[in-house]
């Protein structure tokens, strides 16, 4: 995987008319299909928003406190081509004190989902930058002072290409320290423990696996496609797998 992760260098191998990330909803229907061109644009508005609108560059951190989704996708996307670091915090993490290298430091923007913002266990990091990220579709209806709607905010910023930034693999891409470089590595080794390979569709129930390297970084890495299933009922999961045409189940 090249040190500058984009949905279209990382899905050459998928069709371009094909979805690259499939989103959706057990309980409420709702289903958003990206290309590799599309989950690009949308990477590349939120890389407009974190390079033009908040003014951050290689060294500043941010944290995503977000579930798998497509828009999680296009945060984390954005973020690193602009040559973040991230610190990914699940939700299995609530209640608990996260450590990690340099977590004196504070972060330049955070993103967070209405209900972990609202939810009295979530340590929710300070940022000059705040944004709520919905996972419904549609805008937030009700954004608190101090907050601002990403749905809304990344719509400002254009969807071609972001102006190149140079980022090599022993940056840092998240805020542990690990490093892009090793990063794609340990992605290449997770798809091969899969057996994942260019032109597979990964199904992903969005419950069970919350983390991005195993639901975006291993698939994008070898050209695999992906669908995430949320609220995914157990006993419908063949007819999820029949009807999205899925060789793989994670």
């Amino acid at each position: 995987m090249q040190p500058t992760v984009t949905a279209d260098q990382a899905a050459r191998p998928v069709e371009a008319e094909r979805p690259l990330l499939s989103y959706r909803d057990e309980a409420t229907g709702e289903r958003v299909d990206l290309t590799a061109h599309q989950l690009g644009a949308w990477a590349a508005r939120s890389a407009g928003l974190l390079r033009d609108g908040c003014r951050l560059g290689p060294g500043s951190r941010v944290a995503v406190l977000l579930p798998p989704h497509w828009r999680t996708a296009a945060v984390l996307l954005g973020a690193w081509a602009s040559g973040l670091a991230v610190s990914f915090r699940p939700r299995a993490t609530a209640g608990l004190a996260v450590l990690e290298p340099g977590g004196d430091r504070p972060f330049d923007a955070v993103f967070v989902t209405p209900e972990r913002q609202d939810d009295w266990l979530e340590d929710v990091p300070d940022a000059p930058h705040r944004y709520l990220v919905g996972t419904g579709p549609g805008r937030l209806d009700d954004v608190p002072l101090g907050w601002l709607d990403w749905s809304a905010e990344v719509l400002r910023h254009g969807d071609g290409a972001p102006d190149h930034t140079a980022i090599h693999p022993s940056d840092p891409a998240t805020a542990d320290g690990t490093t892009y470089g090793q990063w794609g590595a340990l992605a290449q080794e997770f798809a091969t423990m899969l057996d994942l390979r260019a032109g597979d569709r990964l199904l992903v129930d969005a419950a069970e696996t919350e983390q991005p390297l195993k639901w975006l970084l291993a698939p994008l890495s070898v050209g695999a496609s992906v669908v995430i299933s949320a609220n995914l009922d157990r006993a419908r999961r063949d007819a999820v797998v029949a009807a999205e045409q899925v060789t793989r189940v994670l």
